[in-house]
């Protein structure tokens, strides 16, 4: 009975300290709040940080449903706007259609600290709208406003390197999302002179990098990743420098996802080591296919409009690895195995992927990777066998990797083409199908 009368006692404070906070909210709007602004997010930020987890959730639910535009109030106004669609009329439709949380934000980002606050409640609030879809409109306005207050025009791009704090190395080597960082060893040797590492900054949170790019200064384009991560390998020689091979980029804040940064920190850093290394003739990535083994095992339907031929040969190549591995491609994810595989095998799996990135790529379920750098004006060069033989990229591609070209010159060409729904490829990469 104690333990019941101190739940009751525990709920009933919850709900009071959301009560406070929704006040809190109300008051940051009022025209008192607005020039005391800075006093009330402070405290607004400080009880929605002490909220319980599921508290936090009914914030954001009444967030959404208390302070949303008021529907006849719009529709009236667009009603006018339509019978007399002038300047006032849309000032007004424009006004009354945005959600008043909206200004809330806006009034919490002034105060010292609250751009970093509002990226963290993004990251909650991100959490949560997959089993709370209706917190989807309010999970749009904070993607708007973090867009428009992260657009690269405001970004700094810095250098990073040995000589960098160690505050911000270690944060390299906790980010990195794409081939683990086995401690400071290993991120010497990333940060030597024929690598280079390059992060973007936001002057509101100075010391927290919000997206890394890792590069390797090479005489050719790469095939796999290992000697690129290895430790132990020998620094190469300004003159050896002809290709700049992206191999990783990571994004280090969760509460940011969905606003665009990669593809223009990639498009700068090219610039800047174009700038600094003018031989350099190529600038690629060697790059992971999360999607691929999933997709094979279990959501490879033929592309529709394929020529008879083709259709055939894409067909027999399933059949074959099927055979090969007994009815098992999960086989598919073993070292040894694929290394014991016949010539013909690994042609099959070379076909299947290239089917893969070329005709699902533009797809809703397309391998993120690969959206993001066709997207983003790259090229799809060149695939790769036994590219990556470490745990993850055997579990998640069967040890195939991809080289993506990016063209200074074609970028802008390669990405209109992905968005009107074909990939830009080599005859290499045409060749396999």
């Amino acid at each position: 009975m104690l333990d019941g009368l101190k739940s009751a006692a525990r709920r009933v404070g919850d709900d009071r300290q959301l009560r406070s906070l929704m006040l809190d909210c109300k008051r940051l709007l009022s025209e008192r709040g607005e020039a005391n602004s800075v006093a009330i997010a402070r405290q607004l930020v400080a009880r929605f940080a002490a909220l319980p987890d599921d508290q936090q959730g009914g914030f954001f639910s009444r967030l959404s449903r208390d302070f949303s535009p008021d529907p006849q109030a719009v529709l009236s106004i667009a009603q006018a706007y339509a019978q007399d669609p002038s300047a006032e009329n849309l000032i007004r439709l424009t006004h009354l259609a945005e959600p008043p949380r909206q200004e809330l934000l806006r009034r919490i980002n002034r105060t010292p600290g609250g751009t970093a606050q509002i990226v963290s409640m993004r990251r909650k609030l991100l959490a949560r709208v997959g089993v709370q879809p209706e917190l989807r409109a309010l999970e749009s306005d904070f993607l708007h406003l973090l867009s428009s207050w992260f657009n690269p025009g405001f970004l700094q791009m810095q250098k990073v390197d040995w000589g960098s704090p160690a505050q911000l190395l270690e944060q390299i080597i906790r980010h990195e999302a794409v081939h683990e960082i086995d401690g400071w060893d290993d991120l010497r040797r990333r940060l030597q002179p024929d690598r280079r590492c390059f992060a973007f900054f936001h002057p509101q949170l100075p010391d927290e990098p919000l997206i890394f790019v890792e590069v390797a200064l090479l005489p050719e384009m790469p095939a796999a990743i290992a000697p690129l991560i290895d430790k132990q390998a020998k620094p190469l020689t300004p003159d050896q420098f002809k290709v700049a091979a992206f191999y990783s980029i990571s994004n280090c804040q969760p509460g940011l996802r969905g606003v665009s940064l990669g593809n223009f920190l990639i498009k700068r850093v090219a610039e800047q080591l174009q700038r600094e290394l003018p031989q350099l003739r190529r600038f690629c990535t060697l790059s992971p296919i999360p999607g691929f083994a999933s997709w094979l095992q279990n959501d490879s339907e033929l592309p529709t409009g394929l020529r008879r031929s083709t259709a055939e040969r894409i067909t027999e190549s399933r059949k074959q690895l099927l055979a090969t591995t007994g009815g098992d491609l999960g086989a598919l994810a073993n070292t040894s195995f694929l290394q014991s595989m016949s010539e013909p095998d690994q042609e099959a799996l070379s076909r299947l992927c290239a089917v893969y990135l070329i005709h699902h790529a533009t797809t809703p379920k397309g391998d993120a990777v690969a959206r993001f750098h066709l997207d983003n004006g790259a090229r799809l060069e060149r695939l790769n066998s036994m590219g990556d033989l470490s745990r993850k990229g055997l579990k998640q591609s069967y040890g195939m990797m991809v080289n993506y070209l990016y063209d200074l010159q074609k970028i802008e060409a390669s990405h209109e083409q992905f968005v009107n729904g074909e990939v830009a490829h080599s005859r290499a990469v045409a060749g396999l199908i």
